[in-house]
């Protein structure tokens, strides 16, 4: 075994005494052992109110249910750990009461840190306390760059710091301690070896269950329609649009899955946020994620378009981005646009313009030639009981690290090259798109890189030039200088 990861053969406890586990969850818990969890244990031990990620929910569950099970006991310590450590924000008064007596907290949470030049200091948001300007140790910073900007959850140790008069300086509470949420040491290559064991209908489901629904209650092309959100976190520099009335769960997974994924909830975006804020001389959310998301994006609007869509529009092509006379900035994140549209009595699109209700630069041939897919969300039945999962998956912090390193794993491109078929287009974005969508779907269903050239062909290469299919039959739709292409494969 390499690394410290955990053994094979730890036992995760099964859903109920009742219900048979099914094949892909019995492999899963004899191979990956405890970086396995009971997805239906996290529905039971009830978190009340708190607007909390799974991969957290699923951290405190496994902490105080180490055996999985979840008896009197293990619920008492779920109560016990909530009220010390993740209270609600109407608790906010009596923890500020605690700190001002001069005790210390230590509080789980998502810490966020402002700089502000003009008076050379930092600012810590404590979403809990409602506190936007609490001071922290400047190690910390440096130490942990993830809390710069958009912030990150973990476990930060609170005190207060009483005024100063002959400094001239507020009381403030203050973090002095900081240890932000991560997995044990993960060995990639262990994760892609483990996949032989299973069979690539077992590895979908595992796949299903691991992003929080019920394999069983999706038909396989449903399952890929799924898995496709996961592409552009596994790939560097994939762009998609996911249209789909309200309720079908668009962004379920981002808002579970991943720490490496930041969701943008509507209204307006600006410049600062996206890209780099000049007068605070710090990167946007581009630099610090591998996704960023907008929700929904039939809402989105942008401070100064002209000089947003501008900047986007060269960095969906390029990677790279300048602004205000800034060094020029290269990163790898891909951008996600969820976006509601109506659909007819067929549960189809209303309307052949795809992009007829949402905003005006979406209709842009240009920018929609820098998106790679477009995935059917209309596709996909409305999030119900049914479809939530409550079987073995792996734990959603452990998975959203595996595909934040499978994203630099290289190989794959490689056998799309092997087995490239395409035909019917020779544009350069039409192979770029079709090239990085593959790879994703190669890395998410072979990441051990064994399959053969008709399972590429069926599971990677197909959904990929469907996906950009799509694309292409919008441009043709609103720009005569598109002429119609139909992609195929051999």
């Amino acid at each position: 075994m390499r690394g410290n990861q955990v053994p094979a053969h730890t036992p995760v406890a099964p859903r109920s005494e009742r219900i048979p586990m099914l094949p892909y969850e019995t492999k899963a818990q004899e191979i990956f052992g405890e970086v396995c969890v009971n997805k239906g244990l996290v529905q039971q031990a009830g978190f009340g109110t708190r607007s909390i990620p799974a991969f957290v929910s699923e951290w405190i569950v496994t902490r105080n249910a180490p055996s999985g099970v979840l008896d009197d006991a293990a619920q008492e310590r779920i109560r016990t750990f909530l009220n010390k450590h993740l209270p609600t924000r109407d608790q906010k008064e009596q923890l500020k009461a605690q700190l001002q007596n001069g005790e210390t907290l230590t509080i789980l949470d998502h810490f966020s840190v402002e700089i502000d030049l003009k008076k050379d200091d930092a600012y810590l948001r404590i979403p809990c306390l409602d506190e936007h300007k609490a001071g922290i140790e400047r190690h910390l910073t440096e130490s942990y760059p993830l809390l710069l900007g958009a912030g990150v959850w973990g476990v930060g140790k609170l005190r207060y710091a009483r005024p100063d008069t002959t400094e001239r300086k507020d009381g403030h509470i203050r973090m002095s301690e900081f240890r932000p949420m991560q997995n044990a040491r993960l060995d990639l290559d262990l994760y892609c070896e483990y996949r032989a064991h299973f069979s690539l209908d077992e590895w979908r489901d595992l796949l299903i269950a691991s992003m929080g629904y019920n394999p069983a209650a999706y038909s396989t092309a449903q399952q890929m329609h799924l898995l496709t959100r996961l592409v552009p976190l596994v790939q560097e520099r994939v762009n998609m649009i996911e249209l789909a009335p309200k309720g079908t769960g668009k962004s379920f997974v981002f808002l579970n899955l991943s720490r490496y994924a930041r969701l943008v909830s509507g209204g307006k975006v600006s410049a600062a946020v996206l890209f780099y804020n000049n007068a605070k001389n710090q990167p946007g959310l581009l630099s610090h994620y591998d996704l960023v998301i907008f929700d929904e994006a039939q809402s989105l609007s942008f401070d100064n378009p002209g000089e947003v869509i501008g900047v986007l529009k060269d960095y969906l092509e390029s990677g790279s981005f300048a602004r205000g006379g800034k060094q020029k900035i290269e990163t790898s994140a891909g951008l996600m646009l969820l976006a509601n549209i109506p659909l007819d009595e067929y549960r189809q699109p209303r309307h052949k313009k795809l992009f007829n209700e949402l905003p005006s630069f979406l209709s842009e041939t240009a920018f929609i030639d820098r998106i790679h897919a477009i995935l059917p969300g209309w596709e996909l039945p409305r999030i119900e009981e049914g479809l939530i999962g409550r079987g073995i998956g792996f734990k959603a912090d452990y998975f959203g690290d595996v595909l934040h390193h499978l994203r630099n794993r290289a190989g794959y491109e490689q056998i799309f090259q092997r087995y490239n078929s395409i035909s019917g287009t020779s544009d350069r974005r039409d192979m770029i798109a079709i090239s990085r969508l593959a790879a994703g779907f190669c890395k998410l269903l072979f990441p051990h890189g064994e399959v053969s050239r008709g399972d590429f062909t069926a599971y990677c290469i197909k959904p990929a030039v469907e996906l950009r299919q799509r694309v292409r039959d919008q441009l043709s739709l609103l720009d005569p200088e598109y002429a119609e292409v139909q992609i195929g494969w051999e």
